[in-house]
């Protein structure tokens, strides 16, 4: 039996397969791209936004004319704006973070770019991150390198880095409670 995360990401895999089908034929696969990405960053920055996304107490239509001026106000338009609407009338809006992030790894693959996250206990000099961009591109077989890097303080040193579904953590702080829990066991 499928759990609701599978069904989820198959609904998302399928809509965000449309689109980009639709793009490539359109030839706007990065237009459509950039849009989602700001409105991404739109759900990201705002808790109304969120609501209206997540929220099943809106109806199809109260959805729809709260989005329209924001996708007016966002300058989105055409095939990407279309999709965020179809999704609302579906009642499927609750879905459209993970179609987003599907279409991404879509037209990511299309381009032969890897996304990588990494987080860091403090902000990387151009040449480290530069030097972790090449180290990651040889790991990927050359392929270019979207490098997302993230401050985290808390993790003391080292970093985490993240390439799809693979973690490396070198970060201080897993060391430090790795040899905690080791110094327990032999005490």
């Amino acid at each position: 039996m499928a759990s609701r995360g599978d069904d989820l990401s198959g609904v998302a895999g399928r809509y965000a397969s449309a689109l980009y089908d639709l793009a490539s034929e359109r030839g706007s696969t990065e237009e459509v791209a950039e849009a989602l990405r700001g409105f991404s960053s739109l759900i990201d920055e705002s808790k109304d936004l969120q609501r209206l996304v997540k929220s099943p107490v809106f109806s199809a239509q109260e959805q729809i004319k709260a989005l329209d001026p924001i996708l007016a106000g966002a300058e989105i338009s055409g095939v990407a704006a279309n999709l965020i609407r179809l999704v609302a009338a579906k009642r499927r809006l609750f879905v459209l973070p993970a179609i987003i992030a599907a279409y991404q790894r879509l037209h990511d693959a299309a381009r032969g770019v890897v996304r990588a996250d990494v987080t860091v206990a403090a902000p990387l000099a151009a040449h480290h991150e530069s030097a972790l961009r090449e180290a990651l591109a040889g790991v990927t077989g050359g392929k270019e390198i979207d490098l997302a890097v993230k401050v985290d303080p808390s993790i003391i040193g080292g970093g985490v880095v993240k390439i799809g579904s693979r973690m490396l953590d070198a970060s201080l702080k897993t060391k430090l409670n790795s040899i905690r829990t080791r110094m327990k066991e032999v005490g």
